[in-house]
C-alpha cells in the first residue's frame, strides 16, 4: 500500500509503532526519497538532529539527521562529531563501538519534554544507503554517534526510557504517565 507522504506526522510516546521492530527496505525507490524528504522536513519542523522512520508511523529501517557544530565539539574533527549537512541512512548497521560507554543527556522528539541521562559509546561507525541507494560508511564520535544509536535504537523498538539512569527515569515518572494518560492510538 503506497504511503501518502501528506498525512506522515510525528508520532508520540506510548504509540505501539515506536515499539515495533522495523523492517529493511528492499528498494530504494521514489516513494523512499518521498518519506524521506518528509522526514527531513518533520525532524525541522519539530527542531530535532534526528528522526527515524517510525517516530512517522512508519516500520522502515531509516532515518535521518543532521547534527549541528556545538561549542565543545568540531565538524572538522577526525572522526566526526557533528555532521551538519541533512543526511539519510536507510538499512543502517551500527559496528565497531570504541572507548568507555559515558552518560549524555539524551531527549526525543517523541517523547516531548523529557530528557535523561543515557550510556552510549563514544565512537562508533554506521554503514547504510543513502537516498540514492548507494552505500556509505562513516565513522563518528560525540554527538554524532549519540545520535546514531539513538535513531537506531529507534529501528529496534526501543527508547530512551529503556536505557537512561533509574535516577533520570525517576525525574521524568510524572512526565511519562502524563503522555501514557494522553495518549489515543
Amino acid at each position: 500500500m503506497p504511503v501518502d507522504v501528506d498525512t506522515l506526522r510525528l508520532r508520540v510516546y506510548p504509540d505501539p509503532v515506536l515499539r515495533a521492530r522495523a523492517t529493511e527496505i528492499g528498494t530504494v525507490n521514489d516513494e523512499v526519497q518521498a518519506v524521506a524528504a518528509r522526514m527531513l522536513e518533520i525532524m525541522r519542523e519539530e527542531e530535532g538532529i534526528g528522526l527515524a522512520a517510525p517516530q512517522i508511523g512508519l516500520s522502515w529501517r531509516m532515518f535521518v539527521t543532521s547534527v549541528p557544530e556545538g561549542d565543545d565539539r568540531s565538524a572538522g574533527g577526525d572522526p566526526p562529531s557533528a555532521r551538519p549537512e541533512p543526511t539519510v541512512y536507510i538499512n543502517p548497521v551500527l559496528s565497531e563501538p570504541e572507548g568507555r560507554a559515558e552518560a549524555g543527556s539524551e531527549g526525543c522528539l517523541s517523547l516531548p519534554d523529557i530528557r535523561g541521562d543515557v550510556l552510549r559509546p563514544p565512537a562508533i561507525t554506521i554503514s547504510a544507503l543513502d537516498a540514492e541507494g548507494q552505500r556509505f560508511t562513516l565513522r563518528g564520535t560525540g554527538l554524532l554517534a549519540r545520535c546514531w544509536q539513538h535513531e537506531m535504537d529507534h529501528l529496534d523498538g526501543v527508547l530512551i526510557l529503556d536505557r537512561m539512569s533509574q535516577m533520570s527515569r525517576l525525574k521524568n515518572r510524572s512526565l511519562i504517565r502524563e503522555l501514557e494518560r494522553d495518549w489515543r492510538g
